[in-house]
């Protein structure tokens, strides 16, 4: 079974909304090492 198929994947704005915070405050996790955020990136952004 192919996974990427049965994943959903919703962009740094989505996620930051579905969470309640600031896109600025999700980035700022995304790029501390210590956080365990799981990311995927896509594409050339």
């Amino acid at each position: 079974m192919n996974t990427l198929k049965s994943e959903k994947y919703i962009s740094l704005d989505e996620a930051a909304e579905n969470l309640g915070i600031k896109h600025a405050t999700l980035r700022s996790w995304l790029r501390d090492p210590q956080n365990e955020v799981s990311v995927h990136k896509i594409g050339h952004f």
